[in-house]
């Protein structure tokens, strides 16, 4: 079959070398790495930073004092009164708009980000990573492995396609995760934007209390989702390495 397509014996020495080493990798992955970090992240599970029973620790101050109400004189008596309304109306407004205060700089500076989230959003981070490139070698090396396709045989071969199926999904979980930390960043921005546009208005601040809560209770899913990510692929993988690797069992095997 190989002489159908002429390939460069420098190039498939380098390519066998590619698979020799991604062979080894991935097996070391599942054999080794796999179980010593399912158990890493189980011991951090345990830690009191992410056991916090009471909420209020991990709330942040939002330095954004409420200025000192102004009283403006009433514009719309009369005939300027109509003029107004007819503005607004043309303008698309209706009674809610509501133009808040202009914000041209912080008052206390740079409006900091809550400190303990940061923190535990950055512990959080690698491992995500670590687990998104780990999964693609483990994937990759069982791509390798299946064989060509036949007709017949192939109860091995759908083994190895769940495997790699099952390895997708954990990426694309895990690349999720990093996009929810995204996200929390980004409403945690616009909501302290409005606290500072319209100070008088308890329930703006109130929600980024909220959030931050929501996060942290996230976060700490997010770690035993890792977790258990591990011990899935670690357990269907040992289960079923016999087909995983030999996917289809020889004409004298069948034979006895």
């Amino acid at each position: 079959m190989s002489s159908l397509l002429k390939v460069d014996n420098e190039i498939k020495t380098k390519v066998d070398a590619f698979r020799e080493r991604i062979t080894a990798e991935a097996e070391d992955l599942v054999a080794n790495f796999f179980p010593k970090k399912l158990l890493e992240l189980d011991h951090f599970l345990k830690d009191p930073s992410i056991n916090i029973t009471e909420l209020k620790e991990i709330h942040s101050d939002i330095n954004l004092t409420v200025p000192d109400p102004i009283l403006l004189s009433n514009l719309h008596d009369g005939l300027e009164g109509q003029n107004a309304k007819k503005r607004k109306l043309e303008d698309g407004g209706g009674e809610d708009m509501v133009s808040g205060t202009k914000v041209f700089v912080m008052p206390g500076g740079m409006m900091k980000s809550n400190a303990n989230l940061v923190d535990f959003i950055e512990k959080v981070k690698p491992e995500i990573r670590t687990l998104i490139e780990k999964c693609n070698t483990v994937k990759m090396w069982v791509q390798l492995l299946i064989p060509r396709i036949e007709d017949g045989n192939n109860f091995g071969v759908s083994i190895q396609e769940e495997t790699v199926a099952e390895l997708r999904t954990v990426e694309g979980e895990a690349a999720s995760y990093l996009d929810q930390i995204s996200r929390y960043y980004i409403t945690r921005a616009k909501l302290v934007s409005k606290i500072a546009k319209y100070p008088h208005v308890e329930d703006y601040r109130r929600t980024v209390t909220e959030i931050d809560e929501k996060e942290y209770i996230s976060l700490k899913i997010i770690v035993s989702e890792l977790r258990n990510q591990y011990v899935t692929l670690h357990d269907m993988i040992l289960k079923n390495i016999e087909k995983i690797k030999r996917p289809r069992s020889s004409n004298t095997d069948a034979l006895y």
